[in-house]
C-alpha cells in the first residue's frame, strides 16, 4: 500500500473526506461507488466497486465468443480498466487503466465507431499508444454508463456493420446481465 502522508479526521457522522489529489488520481468522482474492507491488522481499505467487475470470468468468456467469432480483438472495460481481453497479450491489456478517450465515451455514453482505415482515433489504455480502438460501444445498466465493449484491429482496419452489431448486442447483453 502505498503512503500518502495525509491524515483525515472522521467527523460525528462517520463520514471521512478522500483528499482531491487522491480522488483525482483514482479517477473517484462524486457518487462512484466504493467497497469498504478491514483487514487483520486494523487496516480499512477503500477500492473502487465495479460492477463489471462482478462479471470477471463470464466477460472473460465473452471476449473470447466475440473474438474467435469475429476474428477481432475484442476488450471490455469497467469505468477505470480493461477487465478482459481477447485476440490480444492479456499482459498488455488486462487491469491496465483505460484511456482519456475511452473514459470519455463511457461518462459521455457516447459510441465511436472508426470511419476510414488507417485512422487514429481513440487510444485504448492510459500507459499506450499502440492500441487504437476500432468500434466502442458503452455498457449501460439501469440508465448508467459501467463500461464499455472495445473492438480493435492492429492494422487499423475499418470495422465491418457485422462486427459493429456485436460490439453493440455485447453492450446492451453486458448491461442487462448487470440489472
Amino acid at each position: 500500500m502505498k503512503a500518502t502522508g495525509i491524515v483525515r479526521r472522521i467527523d460525528d457522522l462517520g463520514r471521512v473526506v478522500i483528499p482531491k489529489e487522491i480522488r483525482r488520481t483514482m479517477r473517484i468522482r462524486e457518487g462512484d461507488p466504493l467497497e469498504i474492507f478491514t483487514d487483520r491488522d486494523g487496516e480499512v481499505i477503500f477500492k473502487k466497486y465495479s460492477p463489471v467487475g462482478e462479471l470477471g470470468s463470464f466477460a472473460s468468456q465473452y471476449a473470447e465468443t466475440l473474438a474467435k467469432v469475429s476474428g477481432r480483438s475484442v476488450c471490455i472495460t469497467d469505468k477505470d480498466m480493461v477487465i478482459a481481453v481477447s485476440g490480444a497479450s492479456k499482459k498488455e491489456f488486462l487491469e491496465h487503466k483505460i484511456s482519456p478517450d475511452i473514459d470519455h465515451l463511457i461518462r459521455e455514453r457516447s459510441q465511436h465507431i472508426q470511419k476510414h482505415p488507417g485512422d487514429k482515433g481513440v487510444y485504448i489504455l492510459d500507459d499506450s499508444d499502440k492500441y487504437f480502438a476500432s468500434v466502442v460501444y458503452p455498457i449501460l445498466s439501469d440508465g448508467d454508463s459501467i463500461g464499455a465493449v472495445i473492438f480493435f484491429d492492429e492494422n487499423l482496419e475499418v470495422m465491418s456493420e457485422v462486427e459493429q452489431k456485436l460490439a453493440h448486442t455485447a453492450a446492451v447483453f453486458l448491461g442487462r446481465q448487470m440489472e
